[in-house]
């Protein structure tokens, strides 16, 4: 770009429309002069009416102008800038047409996949390129021939550099979640792609901040850009309940658990602070009979892949996760956001908790904070203009009785299978001595009654690891023995066997179980065995529900 060129972009001015309740009136998609074909991908998509950034976006989108849109997570970004696209593409001619930057691969994948679903009616192909997946792959798609590219920076340079993405005919330019691609350093990136396409071209930017440097990319690289923004009344979902728990450093997990049992999700995305804690969490669930999957940026495209297929294929019921691994991940049936750590700031708040909620759903954000991250919270609120209930934990009591109603639902589904008649013949002996009543309570007595283990575990922190061990629940007598949830839960105990005869009975544990040594000697002398648990992970039944 020559000197006169930038000078001129410089000397643009933003003009600013924002977008408020009080003058957003209810519009329609048809407002907006849609072509049948996309209006019908649309509705059968989903969609029933434009969201305010839509509304704000469509009409100068559609005419041809450079639009700036501050919006947050899950307010229907991508069809504000999609469905302009898809408009002015040319189906039959199968050049580039149109470039799309996003910071990372799921999102590209997301984009590409929505853009797709938009453009099936008028035969629209996009194609998402990212790092991680081979480039051998991306060639064929694009020697083929492609109306859209949505890609990361860095595997877009590297089509670049090798000649395999020709610029010279798109005719729109996106910058999605620009602020993420300017916090993960591409600016080099998104520069350079700028400067190698036309200079007549439609550029659009999507950011849910609008600072300085992004500022500065409309000033130098758009043209008279229009400013939409969602207003700060806007920012965070209405349909999205949002609660914190107030609990030790030492007891996160335990309140954790707790909550999980007790609000039953469906689908669960939790956010760590780090991709350590996203490690160690997933660990910790797991081994508390969590089927639970991890997913940051140390992955690799394949393993991302698989864990993403699992978590919308519900065969997992929880994903953890870093924020910027997070960015794009669109699944509708996340019915809980968790923040097991609080964010920094109140714009990562609102993204995180804009992955529930979604498709005119129902949600619920749940954030666990320490008592020294109440100041925190409590800012997070103010600035986003929302109001998050404080909850108690759960006690023993609610979790006890949310195990126990999962449990009837799960007998109420067997019976209704009937797959348990070849248990007769035992339950008639047993009905010769009690009556059904006490052998319904004793079962369920069996299922909920677990003794307590000492389990040395390390608490994760932002700072590091420290070392915590889970003691025994005073009050209760278990070591939150009732947060475990009903279904197939795999049980921690010591497998303790007394001498004396009006004691003599044996808790088994289902963990492959071995003496220590230094209780060798007292198992040889009969007097009390103990057994610890080997922590080892066993197969878990698919219609466990946690």
């Amino acid at each position: 770009m020559d000197t006169s060129t930038r000078e001129m972009r410089q000397s643009h001015s933003v003009s600013t429309e924002v977008i408020t309740p009080s003058n957003t009136q209810k519009v329609l998609f048809e407002d907006f002069k849609i072509s049948p074909p996309v209006l019908s991908a649309l509705y059968g998509m989903g969609f029933k009416e434009p969201s305010p950034i839509q509304v704000g976006t469509l009409a100068l989108a559609l005419r041809g102008s450079d639009v700036i849109g501050q919006a947050q997570t899950g307010t229907g970004k991508t069809a504000a800038f999609g469905i302009p696209i898809i408009e002015k593409i040319n189906p039959s001619d199968r050049k580039l047409q149109a470039l799309i930057m996003a910071p990372t691969r799921e999102l590209a994948i997301q984009v590409a996949e929505e853009l797709n679903r938009i453009g099936k009616g008028k035969g629209i192909v996009s194609l998402p390129v990212y790092g991680g997946q081979a480039i051998t792959i991306q060639l064929a798609s694009l020697k083929r021939g492609v109306h859209i590219v949505v890609g990361t920076p860095g595997r877009l340079i590297d089509h670049l550099n090798r000649k395999t993405l020709r610029l010279q005919d798109v005719q729109t330019v996106v910058l999605d979640e620009a602020d993420v691609m300017l916090d993960m350093g591409f600016i080099d990136d998104i520069t350079t792609l700028l400067q190698q396409v036309p200079k007549e071209r439609q550029t659009l930017l999507f950011s849910a901040t609008l600072s300085e440097p992004i500022l500065q990319i409309a000033k130098k690289y758009m043209n008279h850009p229009s400013e939409v923004r969602i207003s700060k009344k806007n920012v965070t979902v209405e349909k999205i309940e949002q609660v914190y728990y107030e609990t030790p450093h030492s007891q996160r997990f335990d309140t954790f658990c707790r909550v999980m049992d007790v609000n039953k999700p469906t689908l669960t995305l939790v956010f760590c602070d780090t991709k350590m804690n996203v490690d160690q969490l997933t660990a910790r669930l797991i081994k508390a009979g969590y089927p639970s999957e991890a997913i940051h940026g140390d992955l690799s495209q394949l393993q991302r892949d698989k864990v993403m297929k699992k978590f919308r294929d519900g065969t997992i019921k929880i994903l953890v996760a870093t924020d910027v691994a997070a960015r794009g991940l669109n699944v509708s049936a996340v019915s809980h956001v968790i923040n097991y750590h609080i964010p920094k700031n109140t714009e990562t708040y609102i993204h995180r908790i804009g992955r529930t909620g979604r498709a005119g759903k129902e949600g619920m954000a749940i954030t666990l904070i320490t008592p020294h991250e109440n100041r925190d919270l409590k800012s997070i609120e103010a600035q986003s203009k929302a109001k998050i209930e404080k909850r108690a934990i759960p006690s023993d009591d609610e979790v006890r009785g949310s195990r126990l109603s999962q449990v009837q639902e799960q007998i109420e589904t067997t019976l209704k299978k009937g797959a348990v008649k070849k248990y007769s013949p035992w339950l008639k002996e047993l009905y010769s001595g009690f009556t059904p009543e006490e052998v319904a309570s004793a079962l369920l007595y069996l299922h909920d009654h677990v003794e307590p283990v000492v389990v040395t575990e390390k608490e994760e922190s932002s700072r590091g690891f420290r070392s915590n061990t889970r003691r025994r629940d005073e009050r209760s007598g278990s070591r939150y023995s009732s947060n475990r949830p009903a279904a197939g839960r795999e049980r921690n105990s010591y497998a303790r066997q007394a001498s004396s005869d009006d004691n003599a009975r044996t808790e088994r544990s289902s963990y492959t179980t071995r003496p220590r040594a230094s209780e060798k000697k007292e198992a040889v002398r009969g007097k009390e065995i103990y057994m610890m648990p080997v922590m080892t992970r066993s197969k878990r039944s698919k219609n466990k529900a946690y």
